[in-house]
């Protein structure tokens, strides 16, 4: 879309949606971190064993490993056969454990079974491991098992040590105390810190091996972050592991002091080299983890790292003038680190920030492909009205010409600073609808939700043909109602939930309630529009009055909202938070249609929901049976408010 006021349309005139924050996202001018890296000097690296010089895995042990596998699997969840088998089973992989790790079906099993397994027999595995743990540690298969291993820490350090001490010895570990005391878990962890520490640049720069310092990090901080959970493939089946990205959020565990003490030692290696860090791809991603842990456990230490960052970063020449940093804000490996930093720094440092290297340059950054990234996330850092109206007063008179350029992940995170902050949401609001052509005249701004939801202007979504000079034309109600919803994008989206959680939202709510039943479904069944809906029913801000005079016009279409994958959830929130008159009306809409309902694959699970069949048959056992819910949750709701 262009910048010009009321311009007619044109291919591609419409604001990008390709400022989405990701992973080699399309638009984003960043190709995937697993792309394109910059190869480091020879010197740097050690070659890694050729396949031959790796143990041979038999067809037999594999298909050994894989039926006992499956027959742990289907054996009961307790008893002493299944202690029996599990002892068994990890006794074999103990034999040949790096043979099963570097092996790529035989990894992906050992993954699975040290799930399985008890303390002592992954004590077992790792210490055959150790030896041979660079190799492990920097082959493509052998690394998702440390990785597994070192999951499993959170479920066996609650083991306390009384049990253990009291847990029956095997002659297999009878064995083991002759050649020596088996080590335990703490004293394994702290030993591949300490071998990792030793030779901490190669571990961090090496493509598999950075893995497991990430996690190592994660480990001895008793933080699992949710991006790097995701990452690792698991010990799980797919159905197990798209549930466990679904829920998985960060999660913090309990660990032993030393590990906490071996944590800032570990993170002290990266001021040996922070050259390093900051500008080797692979290497940059063990500071970005490092950061984040340290925020959460030692603020102290994390914010001196951050100091030798900056530091580094603003004495370096800057070969166009101005701040030093600026030239690292637009390269693609910096750039991310510093992302990290912001949002780690504390508000007094952030403020100083600001000042030294961002002010007076936020427009050029917003307009570059790379900088802008790192600019979203200094708006998601901001916590303080000053620093806001700081920010405010250069970036908002653009609004219009950042959205041109494709970067509207900056204008959304300048309205989400405006609704945690609390300031400037009346002013961010008349430079959105000025931004989009629909401020002046003022029957236009009933129409801002369809705008924002798509990233159009008026001219643009309506397909009118207004020269540059001539007056905006009134908003058309006729014209409005018969079109169909554009396609919402995802950051449209936040866009209207940022403002929905605004203070006073009754623009938006009033351009909301403007729309038709058909398109107010459409958004409902949007993957993106649907979170629109959800912010309706969870704002503070909507009144329960305001909340029913946008959800009224979605009577006589919940049998479409229930036959739609995104559409059935919205429905499903609104039942949750119906009163009993308005449960009636829903399920005799639905009941209308029972039989639609029970064969379509996601209308069924509504008909369950609102419990259809013996709303038909039964309706007074219906009735009491929701007033007695409704009941429950008037009384827990007071318990919560209380």
């Amino acid at each position: 879309m262009g910048l010009g006021p009321r311009s007619p349309p044109q291919a591609g005139r419409r604001f990008s949606a390709g400022s989405q924050r990701g992973r080699g996202a399309r638009g984003s001018g960043r190709p995937p971190p697993g792309r394109g890296r910059h190869a480091r000097s020879p010197g740097d690296r050690q070659p890694q064993p050729a396949p031959d010089a790796l143990p041979h895995l038999s067809p037999e042990a594999l298909g050994y490993f894989r039926r006992a596998l499956s027959t742990l699997k289907e054996a009961p969840e307790a008893g002493e056969e299944r202690e029996l088998m599990v002892h068994n089973i990890l006794k074999e992989v103990e034999a040949q454990a790096l043979a099963l790790a570097t092996n790529r079906t035989g990894s992906e099993m050992l993954q699975e079974l040290l799930g399985f397994s008890p303390l002592k027999p992954l004590c077992r595995i790792w210490t055959a491991l150790r030896s041979n743990l660079r190799t492990v540690a920097c082959h493509r298969c052998g690394v998702h098992v440390l990785q597994s291993a070192l999951l499993q820490l959170p479920r066996l350090l609650e083991r306390s040590a009384k049990e253990e001490e009291e847990e029956e010895e095997d002659e297999d570990e009878e064995e083991h105390r002759k050649d020596g005391a088996l080590e335990s878990l703490e004293d394994l962890v702290l030993g591949l810190a300490s071998e990792v520490s030793d030779d901490f640049l190669f571990y961090c720069g090496d493509t598999h091996g950075s893995f497991v310092v990430r996690t190592l990090f994660q480990v001895l901080g008793g933080t699992f972050l949710e991006s790097e959970r995701t990452r690792h493939r698991g010990s799980q089946s797919s159905e197990a592991h798209k549930t466990s990205v679904r829920e998985c959020k960060p999660a913090d565990f309990e660990v032993p002091e030393t590990f906490l003490n071996r944590l800032q030692d570990l993170s002290s290696c990266f001021l040996n080299d922070i050259a390093v860090f900051i500008t080797d791809k692979i290497s940059s991603f063990c500071l970005q983890v490092a950061l984040q842990i340290l925020h959460r456990k030692l603020p102290q230490f994390c914010a001196h790292l951050c100091s030798a960052v900056i530091g580094y970063l603003g004495t370096r020449n800057s070969s166009a003038g101005g701040s030093p940093l600026l030239m690292f804000l637009r390269d693609q490996t910096s750039s991310r680190l510093l992302e990290q930093v912001l949002l780690v720094l504390e508000p007094p440092k952030l403020q100083s920030l600001f000042e030294d290297h961002f002010q007076g340059q936020l427009l050029t950054l917003a307009a570059h492909p790379i900088a802008n990234f790192p600019l979203q996330r200094l708006l998601d850092a901001v916590t303080t009205p000053e620093l806001l109206s700081r920010v405010f007063e250069e970036l908002s008179p653009a609004l219009e010409a950042v959205l041109a350029q494709g970067h509207p992940g900056v204008v959304v995170a300048l309205v989400g600073a405006c609704r945690r902050v609390g300031a400037h949401q009346a002013q961010v609001l008349q430079r959105l609808l000025e931004a989009f052509h629909c401020a002046e005249p003022s029957s236009r701004q009933v129409a801002c939700v369809p705008l924002f939801a798509t990233l159009t202007a008026y001219e643009v979504y309506y397909e009118l043909m207004e020269e540059e000079e001539t007056v905006p034309s009134e908003h058309q109600v006729e014209m409005a109602s018969v079109r169909a919803l554009g396609e919402v994008t995802v950051l449209g989206s936040l866009l209207l939930q940022h403002l929905l959680h605004f203070s006073t939202p009754s623009l938006v709510l009033r351009s909301l309630g403007a729309l038709t039943g058909p398109q107010l479904v459409a958004l409902a069944q949007s993957p993106a529009g649907s979170h629109v809906l959800d912010a309706i029913l969870i704002s503070p801000s909507v009144t329960r009055k305001q909340r029913r005079r946008v959800l009224q016009t979605l009577k006589g279409q919940y049998v479409s909202l229930a036959c739609s994958r995104h559409g059935s959830r919205v429905l499903d929130a609104i039942w949750n938070g119906a009163a009993l008159g308005a449960r009636t009306e829903i399920a005799a809409e639905l009941g209308e249609q029972n039989q639609e309902l029970i064969k379509d694959p996601f209308g069924h699970h509504v008909a369950r929901n609102v419990d259809l069949t013996t709303f038909l048959k039964r309706r007074a056992a219906w009735e009491q049976q929701q007033s007695a819910v409704a009941k429950r949750r008037k009384a827990f709701n007071s318990i919560l408010e209380d």
